[in-house]
């Protein structure tokens, strides 16, 4: 995204939404990013009880700008789970738009801003749709891949609305939509798992929202370890079945 599209941007009617559980060593880097390049914009961490410094960092920061919010989900007794820290985050945002990322560095800060613009464009959801992602070992991708094909093809069946990347974890939507729909398909939303595009998607009828998409490439991981695990391969079959 160009400086001068980027200036036409009023950022403050934008809240990123954070969801964490132990990203001490990025979620510094991100906020900075975002507090150098899209000024005005709002910053929710969603914290779901990370045990090391994540707490520290952000309310560090928060100190200096008052944009930057750290929500303690451990201390509201909060269901578990990346979507319920999502929901939450959206939410608790008051910004016309949110958009939702992950911390770990594997969504890159500076698409931040072209999601940003095809929303102030007029798109009730924008999609960051991941590149080959060529550092995953060979099974990982056809697991991925199946699972995919599986979902295309309950969103199809269902006439539901779709795009190239059904489970990313990052995305811009209309807030007031995402409440709305979220609202009156709350059973639909499995909190304890961690595709909530896909719930999203499987509530809303094809053509009914207007979805466009920003490409780009998905990152090695450099800190952390992945957090998919058994529980959470339950929970997307559960996000199938409801």
């Amino acid at each position: 995204m160009t400086n001068e599209s980027a200036a036409d941007l009023r950022f403050s009617e934008f809240t990123l939404v954070l969801p964490t559980l132990n990203e001490e060593k990025t979620i510094g880097k991100i906020i900075s990013y975002v507090n150098r390049n899209y000024k005005g914009m709002k910053v929710l961490v969603a914290d779901d009880g990370s045990r090391d410094g994540t707490k520290k960092t952000v309310n560090k920061i928060g100190k200096r700008h008052n944009e930057i919010k750290f929500l303690d989900r451990k201390m509201k007794g909060s269901e578990k789970g990346l979507t319920a820290s999502v929901i939450d985050g959206i939410m608790l945002s008051k910004t016309k738009y949110a958009i939702v990322m992950d911390a770990d560095l594997q969504h890159p800060p500076e698409k931040i801003g072209d999601v940003a613009k095809k929303l102030s464009q007029g798109s009730d959801l924008v999609v960051a749709v991941r590149e080959e992602v060529g550092s995953w070992a060979l099974y990982r991708k056809i697991i991925s891949k199946s699972l995919i094909c599986v979902g295309n093809l309950i969103l199809l069946v269902g006439r539901k609305a779709t795009c190239n990347d059904i489970f990313s974890g990052f995305f811009g939507v209309d807030r007031k939509l995402f409440a709305e729909i979220y609202m009156n398909n709350k059973k639909r939303f499995v909190k304890n798992g961690y595709k909530v595009l896909f719930d999203f998607l499987k509530c809303n009828k094809k053509g009914k929202i207007k979805v466009s998409e920003v490409p780009y490439t998905f990152a090695t991981r450099k800190y952390g370890t992945s957090k998919a695990g058994i529980k959470q391969g339950i929970a997307l079959f559960k996000s199938f079945a409801t």
